[in-house]
């Protein structure tokens, strides 16, 4: 069974998503611990489902790597097999990225490489894009840079707001998120192949 850390720093929408497919006692990997990096609304499905939170505040450390160091301490307690970020929306320091990659996972809203970075649907908006996308990937020392493990292509409706073109490919967000762990779980995806 592959066990899974879950980073958010917000609502937690992917978050619950993949708590919910990790209920079914079929789905291959279980949530051990949800932690953040300031007190999250996400919190809410980690407690509904029973799993252990913690927060490392990123405002109480000096510096960056001084919070990463901390972030490291406390995944080292739980010793998951996988991170996932799940909206945590803070630049990871090197050592984090060193000491879990290729077992570190995000998910970006676009077509990566095209639009990286924390805008990306306003960005593909603002750059006329008649598509855009949701891709999960693996955490490198860049800003969504890292190897591509899953994309899917979401079109651009001409009445489309920053908000309801989100609000469709968050969908496929989850749904990619989640048949990623599902596969990285069953050994059908061997990310140390990848990264």
């Amino acid at each position: 069974m592959l066990t899974v850390a879950v980073l958010i720093s917000g609502t937690g929408s992917n978050l619950r998503a993949l708590l919910d497919a990790a209920a079914d006692p079929s789905f291959p990997a279980r949530i051990v611990v949800v932690g953040a990096d300031r007190q999250a609304d996400g919190f809410a499905h980690a407690e509904h489902y029973g799993i252990p939170t913690f927060m490392v505040p990123f405002r109480e450390f000096e510096s960056r790597e001084d919070w990463g160091d901390e972030l490291l301490a406390q995944l080292d307690v739980w010793q998951p097999d996988l991170v996932v970020l799940s909206g945590l929306m803070r630049l990871l320091p090197a050592a984090v990225v060193d000491a879990w990659a290729p077992r570190l996972i995000n998910t970006h809203p676009a077509y990566l490489p095209e639009f990286p970075g924390a805008h990306g649907v306003r960005d593909a908006l603002a750059a006329g894009a008649t598509e855009t996308g949701a891709s999960v990937i693996v955490v490198d020392g860049g800003v969504d840079t890292g190897p591509i493990l899953a994309q899917e292509r979401v079109p651009v409706l001409p009445a489309d707001t920053e908000h309801t073109l989100h609000d469709r490919i968050k969908p496929v967000e989850r749904r990619l998120l989640i048949d990623v762990v599902r596969r990285v779980a069953t050994g059908d995806l061997d990310l140390t192949a990848i990264a």
